[in-house]
């Protein structure tokens, strides 16, 4: 039997009501029991203590690997990815991950299975099968998973930092595995993969280094019994954990500067400190306090004084690269072309900050300020959903006592200065390590990082040199934080007089609509504001569109110096340009949200460009662009996609060539153009109340629209921006392919996509159905058994109120043009699954989709994402899911099959595809041969999106 721990009691928020035991079962596994009544998806996640740092050497990636394969099949449910298909199925996901240290699977799913869906969970770690057919083409996943981060310049770069240590340290090792590392015969080095596979699963998988935790609406009586039944088979070998010398590296490996080459533009600078890791000292948290003023952006702040000299756009300071044994303490800087040319001053002054913090002594003020944000951000967290909350939790088992389970770090709260000064005297010269990338140091280096290829050169950086760079740092008025008036103390709960379930639109005039929810449901202190500027004259041409940029991220800049101090007390805010203005989005607690909204729109009434800052933004803006051409391949062809079915869209490389010539006149030019005739759409939730919403937008029309010299003018309705998306023709293919933008890229992408029907609840439902019955078939074909690439997804899209189906594929291994054909292949396939679906398996799949209906949002946030999404889309159907689950439950099967026949089966006669195809380095040759190639009856190469685009119809805006 298992034993019940009684003498611990799980600190918890005070706003929980689950409940919550900890038990051990009798073969020592340990695990946490979650009732809650309001759930509407079971999960668990095991976490088991092992990770690469166990792998063996010349097997690197064996534990991620092994993570890989245990959800193939298992002795109990033989059927391959049976597991994923019965999850799927029933409205969940799973997933898995390995660390250095740890290795944690996990799943979610409809209450309805939960007994079965743990069941097939439990076999995992009972008696997997790791078939030599699946092994040979599991290795083939990972090594697309592998190729697929080659040109990730934060695996570069980690990689590098692991690779500049102790070479016996497992910390030096490369984890994830390829190829070369697993793909190893026995008659090439007498090793046999397989074996070796079986023998780390057995030898480490012990279920007395596992942690368990189980969410159910059940009883907790009722869960208990379950997860003994199913967990009690895990064999406990007794295993103890992994150990290794503390830390990786020597006095080789501190003391230097490493000039690294990224694949994307611009320029970095990491510094980093070995240092005493963290949970060591948790309750005292003395890099929480470190990385809160270190990070800090107020005035006086570090990172207040680099953006001022023109230096920099970004600062990250906080711990990372977290083991039980060892830590390292980062602070990273992305700089401007200006500061690359400063280096040594930006070391100097960092290290001046360092030094005015030991010298200004550890303020227990700031302390306090500090554990009391933590404390209400702890109690009064958004509940997030079951899967994410498990395995958060099965990760903290392994670090924290039981008593901190739930909390883990996040709630410092003892005061110890002396902790804190002594990591704070860790970050010395004498121990630091300078990584500084840029492209510049292109054929400048003479040194190559194994695994990923990384190009870099290394020197010694001695303690005296950075005095020197001290020395030499401007004279900044460099100086701690002042007291955060935005911290919240009233958290009193508003109940609205009326329980309005759903949105209303509270108040309509010419300058805007304002629709109003109050929280019914979350009782907590926090508020959801968006209001959204329409703005015609942002979306006239592809300069317009980089103006109104531009605008919005000068903005965020100019109120970061105030509002950081906000965002820091938990009231987040956001100014995002989008296709027809820009959005205000204010989220968090409410006591001092309308004081953050006022600020924000007299700094939007009255902006001026500041050149000097006008310039920096200027130039990350041009970056970001220019690394466009950087991103993944499936991603390069979703923007073909959206530029081909969106009307009114303007590429990238369009505005990237007119913001090169655009400069802060242009901008000061615009700005009142641009507001000079807008429409407002807003949303206002939470714990407001209506004469408050009412009032808050009153106000944002008279600071806009009243006065003798009013800043904008209503829009006339001729002006009202309409979101349409081309017609697709009936029965035809129309196919776009490009070559990728990074020669350095071997993988290529396809979107396959099929466009279905305008908004209709029914057709909705059809589509959804087909998906998800669709989703865990592909992955298993085209995935598993043809391991196309590491990513295959299918699911549904929606672009503006136009559904359709949407494959996505990224492979190195077959061309675009011969994974279309496999698609089409599945394709019949699968309609042969439909034809012959039994009927307890099809009602079995629409109770799934019913039962993810009616799952309830978690937070307020979710639940006006949500809303907002009718509302800027123009559907405001605000009753859709309650809909759609009438509709599920009149479909019957044979009305399904008649949807998919006339609408996505190969060859029916409504069916209007288009595939996006880009082509990889590897498919080169592919590429430019099918430019000769025949094209098939019914199919269109489009050569040129846009006189593509302007020879189609559209079809109608619901806006």
């Amino acid at each position: 039997m298992a034993v019940s721990i009684e003498d611990v009691e799980i600190l918890k928020p005070k706003t929980d009501k689950r409940e919550y035991r900890r038990i051990v079962l009798k073969n020592s596994l340990q695990v946490l029991l979650i009732s809650d009544p309001d759930t509407d998806k079971c999960a668990a996640s095991l976490n088991v203590g092992v990770g690469s740092f166990c792998d063996p050497v010349g097997l690197e990636g064996l534990a991620h690997f092994l993570e890989h394969m245990l959800f193939y099949a298992s002795e109990k449910y033989p059927l391959e990815d049976s597991y994923l298909k019965y999850i799927t199925e029933h409205g969940g996901s799973t997933n898995a991950f390995t660390a250095s240290e740890m290795t944690n699977y996990f799943f979610d799913a409809n209450t309805d299975c939960f007994e079965e869906a743990l069941d097939r969970f439990a076999q995992f770690f009972i008696k997997p099968l790791m078939s030599a057919d699946a092994t040979m083409r599991e290795i083939k996943a990972v090594d697309s998973e592998n190729k697929m981060y080659l040109l990730s310049d934060e695996r570069r770069m980690s990689q590098l930092q692991k690779h500049l240590s102790l070479e016996s340290h497992p910390y030096h090792k490369f984890g994830g595995g390829n190829c070369d590392t697993l793909d190893v015969r026995p008659k090439a080095k007498g090793v046999d993969t397989r074996q070796e596979l079986l023998k780390f699963y057995e030898d480490k998988y012990s279920a007395n280094l596992m942690h368990l935790v189980v969410y159910s609406k059940e009883s907790l009586d009722k869960i208990q019994s379950l997860v003994e039944d199913k967990f009690q088979e895990i064999q406990n070998s007794d295993r103890s954990r992994f150990q290794f010398s503390s830390q990786p590296c020597t006095s080789e490996h501190l003391q230097i500067l490493v000039r690294a080459v990224p694949i994307k533009q611009g320029h970095k600078l990491r510094i980093v400190w070995p240092i005493t890791p963290s949970i060591v000292h948790y309750k005292e948290e003395p890099c929480r306090y470190l990385d809160h003023l270190i990070n800090h952006e107020g005035e006086g702040s570090l990172s207040y004084v680099l953006k001022k000299l023109g230096w920099a756009t970004e600062l990250y300071a906080g711990e990372d690269d977290r083991a039980s044994e060892f830590s390292f303490f980062y602070v990273v800087i992305d700089l401007t072309d200006a500061g690359q040319d400063h280096m040594q001053e930006i070391i100097g002054l960092l290290f001046k900050y360092i030094q005015l913090l030991q010298q200004s002594g550890v303020c227990k003020w700031i302390f306090d300020e500090l554990s009391a944000i933590c404390e209400t951000g702890f109690h009064y967290e958004d509940k997030i959903s079951p899967i994410d909350y498990v395995v958060r939790i099965s990760s903290n088992m392994q670090i924290y006592p039981p008593k901190d389970w739930l909390v883990g770090s996040s709630l410092p709260s003892d005061f110890n200065p002396d902790t804190i000064q002594k990591i704070l005297n860790e970050l010395s010269p004498e121990s630091v390590r300078i990584f500084w990338e840029s492209n510049k140091f292109e054929g400048l280096t003479d040194k190559v990082e194994p695994w990923y290829g990384t190009a870099y050169s290394i020197e010694k950086v001695s303690p005296s040199r950075i005095q020197a760079w001290m020395s030499s740092a401007p004279n900044e008025n460099l100086h701690l934080p002042v007291p955060n008036v935005f911290i919240p103390t009233d958290f009193s709960i508003k109940n609205p007089q009326e329980k309005i379930k759903l949105p209303v639109l509270l108040r309509k005039s010419s300058y805007s609509k304002l629709w109003y929810k109050p929280d019914t449901v979350f009782s907590t202190p926090k508020a959801y504001v968006k209001i959204d500027f329409d703005c015609p004259y942002v979306s006239n041409s592809p300069e317009t569109e980089a103006l109104a940029n531009l605008l919005a991220m000068l903005l965020m800049d100019d109120l970061n110096e105030y509002a950081y101090y906000a965002q820091v007390a938990g009231l987040h805010y956001d100014i995002s340009h989008t296709e027809s203005g820009f959005q205000v989005t204010l989220v968090g607690y409410n006591h001092k949200l309308r004081i953050l909204l006022e600020t924000i729109v007299n700094k939007i009434a009255k902006f001026e460009v500041r050149p000097d800052r006008f310039s920096v933004i200027k130039e990350m803006a041009i970056k970001a662009y220019q690394n466009f051409k950087f991103q993944q391949p499936y991603e390069q062809a979703n923007d073909y996609y959206s530029l081909i079915i969106e009307d009114q869209t303007w590429p990238w490389m369009e505005q990237l060539e007119v913001l090169h010539r655009l400069d802060e006149e242009d901008l000061a030019k615009f700005a009142p153009i641009m507001l000079s005739r807008a429409f407002l759409q807003c949303y206002i939730a939470g714990n407001i109340e209506h004469e408050e919403a009412v009032s808050m937008i009153e106000h944002i029309e008279d600071v806009f629209f009243k006065g003798s010299n009013p800043i904008c003018q209503p829009l006339f309705p001729s002006q009202i921006l309409r979101n349409r998306v081309v017609k697709l023709g009936k029965g035809m293919n129309f196919c776009y392919s490009k070559e990728g933008l990074n020669p350095s890229d071997e993988n290529s992408a396809l979107i396959h996509y099929i466009q279905v029907h305008r908004d209709d609840f029914i057709l909705n439902v059809k589509l959804q159905l087909v998906a998800l019955i669709g989703e865990q078939a592909a992955f298993h074909q085209l995935r598993s058994v043809e391991q196309l690439g590491y990513i295959t997804y299918l699911g549904q899209r929606n672009d503006f109120g136009i559904h359709g189906l949407l494959f996505i594929i990224q492979s190195t291994v077959k061309d675009p043009g011969h994974i279309d054909s496999r698609v089409e292949a599945f394709l019949r396939m699968f309609e042969s699954k439909l034809s012959e679906m039994k009927n307890d398996e099809f009602k079995g799949n629409v109770n799934a989709l019913i039962n993810m209906k009616l799952e309830k949002h978690k937070s307020l946030s979710e639940e006006s994402q949500f809303y907002w999404t009718e509302i800027i889309s123009g559907t405001p159907k605000f009753d859709r899911r309650e809909a759609e689950v009438e509709a599920l439950k009149k479909l019957t099967q044979q009305e399904l099959i008649d949807f998919f026949d006339e609408n996505i089966k190969v060859g029916a006669t409504r069916k209007k595809t288009l595939s996006v195809r880009v082509y990889g380095n590897q498919h080169l040759a592919e590429y430019n041969s099918q430019k000769s190639e025949a094209v098939q009856p019914n199919t269109v190469q489009v050569d040129d999106i846009f006189s593509f685009r302007r020879s189609r119809p559209l079809y109608a805006s619901f806006r």
